[in-house]
């Protein structure tokens, strides 16, 4: 006999251990059902014979799987809602017979019969949540979880405190127990920055994910890096996420950087609010700030925060929704004490109020309406207006604080889930390749197929590490996934949640989420589906590399590990490429700039003990031609046997400003003068002639190439020959174009004391650049330059040494720029040098 205290047949039955199904079927007949039965007779009798009924059904099931009689008694649509174990469609079927018949009958089911249909006496209890859900039928499952999920990353310039935000997060949602600051002064350093030399050079260098929980809600939190070097971590990062904090500093203002992150997510048309951090330095302004974004960002911003006294006197905040005075108590600012308003600041609390309603007004027809009829605008109106407007990305809500002095964070993680958008309120979209990449908009809930991106790759200890953004469906540890890029099946061996370098296991993941997998062999910017559908994911912006070093192991014993190296930190990052010259044969390795790839020579070392000499950064120019050049040219070659036929006529042209394509080709010829098979060929030869040009041997961009005439014959043709004539075409036509050589000019801001401001001006035009913004920022000079790359090695040293360290300045590429006359002269015979020692 089954003891019926201990023994549980539904899960039984969930396990599909078959060889316990006579003990189930045993206990239904003999215990639950006649209990069941009992107290439903006096109720009425029509619920017993519905159960007997159901019961029947449910046993058939258990013999025969497929066949779902149950459906018969609950209907299609509830069968299709709640498609789980033969247990479930049981429980099912009880309580959907119980409430029908409770409503056609004046009587209602007692308490202890319920208790009984929810199986809460010898069987079962079913989860809360599967309860909830049979309740609220027309309501998914997910709908809350959903709406209490937030994606979001911190972004900003370099040293405006986003680590030290983020820290800060970690410690008062309790994910950390202590905090620590980032340059690791402690031995320990910020959490999020686990590399050895994020810490010691106290900067971020790889985007971090992690997740914690506030007020009920889950938050996803990517932390990428400032510098311009690591741009790709930020596109990455923003490419999906939800929402976004852009991080301002109070005493630097709206910088360079601060100009491209926020560039980057209007590209990605990511929701924010901005955080005005280290209100407690020495000369702090948070209005210069929001005037500066509103000027230099075109942000349509107001603030939603007011601080209690500046530097040395910030002591809190006043909330301009609510209405009230937060200060930060205790030892690391983790009591929230609320306050009435001081009286001394009423008046400017007050004006700043007016100043964000009509600012939010303005977009809002809904606040709008009340505004102008002067109704008085409560808190919550206020706080729904901001929550639309800065959804739909018309409006940007400033928040203020000092992370490092541990105030202003809850209220920023409460604007965070007031504010920003849950992953079912925002729209995504992905090509079908089934139907010639038409966009289609994904649903974003769990319901759907699995459409997932993978955005960024790591190699760990256990292999790969995926990280991916779910846009719709689930996926499970141990299911095949289908890589759309390549159409490889794989499967999940294993499935974490990512705490910055720590992972949690986790066996399931829905739509909304961030998770990583292992054991995934795939690229970054890949699209995994379940199978059902071929979508892919539109892939995010790569900036192209702006500076090469030729690098070499010092011993050659240790040329494997210096290639898986190379290797892996190719794949995991877009922005750093791995090359070979083909005259010197070294290996090129290029990058974002020369913090970008001095980083990566010092990895090699630490991770893969491998010393490395590094040769003179070499800058990554390109020709073009200006002028248009016409090219006839017979390749004939006749040796024993088939010979080499091949007759190409046309000309080349430069592409007109603006062109997305840098090289262009167009077949013009009428006719089959030339076999349409050979064009492929032709098409070849000229791109790989323009993978060299002859001034400096550099690529040759902008550029068409147009077929008008050719000839060929009918045995000694082929693709070879049409090849080989499309290559000696394009060089005997070159010269005749009038190349020039482009260089990369990178767009420079300094930021130097006054005093320094005509030294360092005089330095940049030495440099050869144009300066081309020159303001006033308190007692310091902002001036904005384009300068040649080439001229800007060891600038930094320069600099500091120019301004007795006071200097700084920040870099980015702008765009390839004709040389001067002479410097192509130089280049051109330095380069024909070079060509004749080897």
């Amino acid at each position: 006999m089954v003891k019926h205290e201990t023994y549980d047949p539904i899960e039984a039955i969930d396990n599909g251990r078959p060889n316990k199904t006579g003990r189930v079927l045993q206990f239904l007949s003999d215990g639950c059902s006649e209990k069941v039965k009992s107290e439903l007779s006096l109720v009425s009798p029509e619920l017993t014979e519905s159960f007997d009924s159901s019961l029947g059904g449910f046993l058939f099931s258990l013999q025969n799987p497929f066949t779902a009689l149950v459906a018969t008694l609950t209907g299609p649509e509830a069968m299709a809602r709640l498609s789980r174990s033969s247990g479930s469609r049981l429980l099912y079927t009880l309580r959907a017979t119980a409430s029908s018949s409770a409503a056609s009958s004046p009587l209602h089911v007692p308490r202890s019969a319920l208790a009984l249909l929810l199986l809460d006496g010898h069987c079962r209890r079913f989860s809360s949540g599967n309860v909830a859900r049979t309740k609220e039928v027309n309501e998914p499952w997910w709908k809350e979880s959903m709406g209490r999920l937030r994606n979001i990353g911190i972004s900003a310039h370099i040293d405006s405190g986003k680590t030290t935000l983020t820290e800060r997060v970690l410690f008062y949602t309790g994910r950390i127990h202590e905090i620590h600051e980032v340059r690791g002064r402690d031995g320990v350093g910020a959490k999020m920055d686990s590399m050895d030399l994020e810490r010691e050079k106290g900067i971020t260098i790889q985007s971090a994910a992690t997740y914690c929980t506030w007020n009920g809600y889950q938050i996803n939190i990517i932390d990428t890096p400032g510098h311009v070097d690591f741009t790709i971590e930020v596109e990455r990062a923003l490419r999906v996420l939800d929402g976004a904090i852009l991080v301002l500093c109070s005493v630097g203002g709206v910088q360079s950087q601060s100009i491209t992150v926020d560039r980057q997510m209007r590209r990605y048309e990511v929701p924010r609010v901005a955080f005005i951090n280290k209100l407690d330095r020495m000369g702090a302004d948070p209005w210069k700030v929001l005037n500066q974004a509103r000027s230099k960002l075109r942000h349509n911003s107001a603030a939603v925060q007011v601080p209690i006294g500046l530097e040395e006197e910030f002591q809190g905040l006043v909330d301009l929704v609510k209405m009230k005075a937060y200060y930060f108590r205790g030892s690391n600012g983790e009591k929230v004490v609320s306050e009435e308003i001081p009286a001394n600041m009423e008046d400017f609390v007050a004006e700043k109020r007016r100043e964000l309603i009509e600012v939010v007004s303005e977009i809002d027809d809904k606040l709008a309406e009340a505004f102008l009829s002067d109704e008085p605008i409560s808190s919550i109106d206020l706080e729904e207006a901001i929550r639309r407007t800065t959804v739909a990305q018309k409006f940007i809500p400033v928040f203020m604080g000092s992370a490092f002095k541990n105030k202003g964070v809850q209220p920023l993680l409460d604007g965070v889930l007031n504010y920003l958008p849950c992953p079912t309120e925002v729209s995504n979209y992905a090509l079908d390749q089934n139907n010639k990449e038409e966009k289609v908009t994904l649903s974003g809930t769990p319901d759907g197929p699995l459409v997932a991106l993978a955005f960024k790759l790591e190699e760990g200890r256990f292999g790969q590490l995926t990280y991916l953004r779910i846009y719709e469906g689930i996926i499970r540890k141990g299911d095949f996934i289908i890589n759309v890029n390549t159409g490889k099946k794989l499967k999940v061996p294993r499935l974490v949640r990512m705490h910055s370098n720590e992972m949690e296991d986790i066996q399931e993941a829905h739509a909304g989420q961030i998770v990583a997998v292992f054991g995934v062999d795939c690229a970054s910017g890949d699209t995994f589906t379940d199978g059902s559908v071929r979508y892919t994911m539109t892939s995010m912006n790569v900036p192209e590399p702006v500076m090469s070093l030729a690098v070499s192991p010092v011993s050659k014993d240790s040329g494997g590990q210096f290639s898986k190296a190379l290797n892996r930190f190719q794949k995991e990052d877009p922005t750093f490429r791995v090359g070979l010259d083909p005259e010197s044969g070294q290996t090129i390795i290029s990058g974002m700039g020369e913090l970008h790839l001095d980083i990566y020579v010092e990895r090699i070392r630490r991770e893969y003990k491998v010393d490395a000499t590094v040769g003179k950064p070499r800058v990554n120019f390109r020709e073009t031609v200006t002028q248009r050049a016409d090219f006839d040219y017979l390749h004939k070659k006749q040796t024993g046997g088939q010979g080499q036929y091949g007759r190409v006529c046309g000309y080349i042209e430069p592409l007109p400003a603006g062109s997305a394509n840098k090289f262009e080709f167009e077949n013009m010829i009428v006719g089959q003068v030339i076999p349409s098979g050979f064009i492929p060929a032709i098409e070849k030869g000229f791109k790989e002639a323009a993978n060299a040009g002859s001034l400096i041997g550099h690529p040759v961009e902008n550029i068409r190439v147009c077929l008008t005439d050719g000839a060929s014959h009918a045995v000694d043709s082929s693709e070879l020959a049409f090849k080989l004539a499309a290559i000696y075409a394009f060089r005997q036509c070159y010269s005749a174009a009038r190349p020039v050589i482009l260089e990369p000019i990178m767009l420079v801001e300094l930021k130097v004391p006054t005093e320094f401001q005509g030294t360092v001006a005089g330095d940049i035009n030495k440099r050869k650049g144009v300066i081309v913004g020159n303001d006033q920022d308190g007692d310091d000079s902002v001036i904005t330059a384009h300068v040649p790359l080439n001229n800007m090695f060891g600038y930094s040293t320069s600099l500091r040494s120019m301004t007795q360290g006071k200097g700084e300045f920040t870099m980015e590429y702008k765009e390839h720029l004709p040389v001067p006359q002479d410097v192509q002269m130089q280049l051109v015979n330095s380069h024909k040098a070079s060509k004749g020692t080897e």
